[in-house]
């Protein structure tokens, strides 16, 4: 019969160096998903939108420029954003934006033109909808 002889073989340093090094990064690769899944609140989207800046009149139109925020924890899509402008009481105008995807802290930013001066009525700007994705 044959005999099998097993020898350990010593590491040497530098195959020491590397395995702690790959177990060093799989650590913090695992610390941080748990950190993130722990953390996660599960939040659904919040939305504000605001005027950013003062009205600008070109040619005759009157751009209205805008922000919106997602303060919220998950992504938002197909972001639905309606002006109203209503003068002596009546909506005169109206404008429609769609922002496709909005997510957590992110910031989008764009204008409505109005052919009336939205200085002299009410304007309102909100968010009408959103969907997840």
């Amino acid at each position: 019969m044959t005999k099998i002889e097993h020898h350990k073989q010593k590491r040497s340093f530098a195959e020491w160096v590397t395995f702690c090094i790959a177990l060093l990064i799989l650590a913090v690769i695992v610390s941080l998903v748990g950190y993130t899944w722990l953390n996660d609140e599960n939040q659904p989207p919040i939305l504000s939108v605001t005027e950013k800046q003062t009205i600008r009149e070109i040619d005759g139109q009157f751009y209205v420029p805008f922000e919106v925020v997602n303060t919220g924890g998950d992504t938002a899509e197909s972001v639905q954003i309606i002006a109203e402008l209503q003068i002596n009481g009546k909506v005169v105008e109206t404008g429609e934006q769609q922002i496709d995807f909005l997510s957590r802290s992110e910031t989008e930013e764009g204008a409505f033109v109005f052919s009336q001066n939205p200085s002299q009525g009410k304007l309102i700007l909100r968010v009408s909808s959103y969907k997840l994705p």
